[in-house]
């Protein structure tokens, strides 16, 4: 996906303010809400507590879907989820943010995971379902 493409995607998610996270849980669909998101390094980077279950549902089966809605659009963006190694990437996401820091430390023991998708495929759709906008 081309990074303007990835930018268009996250200012959409922007706008919606809160956006979700489908995963699957066994034999169960499960989303939830999520907040934070970067471009870093060409990717757009998701975050979640690796203390989590979705995290666990991530490792299990890491096809994922995220949906955002804002002014009567909808945008899908689907993919394969792969977590970041490196730490630089978690110290960036919590660079400057003090909401972050005071729940992913040393002191609570748990750990920022931040993923991105392969294989993604995205799509801003009408209110009807019809697809407005493909991203490539």
């Amino acid at each position: 996906m081309t990074e303007q493409s990835l930018k268009e995607i996250s200012n959409f998610i922007d706008e919606a303010k809160i956006y979700y996270l489908a995963t699957v849980d066994g034999d169960q669909p499960k989303n939830r809400p999520l907040g934070g998101h970067h471009i870093y390094d060409g990717r757009l980077m998701f975050t979640i507590g690796d203390h989590k279950s979705v995290y666990k549902q991530m490792q299990e089966n890491p096809k994922v879907e995220i949906v955002a809605f804002s002014k009567g659009k909808w945008l899908r963006y689907t993919g394969k989820a792969v977590f970041e190694t490196d730490p630089k990437y978690s110290s960036f996401a919590l660079e400057g943010s003090d909401f972050l820091q005071n729940i992913y430390n040393d002191k609570t023991g748990y750990h920022l995971a931040l993923f991105h998708l392969e294989d993604a495929k995205a799509a801003l759709l009408d209110g009807g379902g019809r697809e407005v906008k493909v991203f490539e």
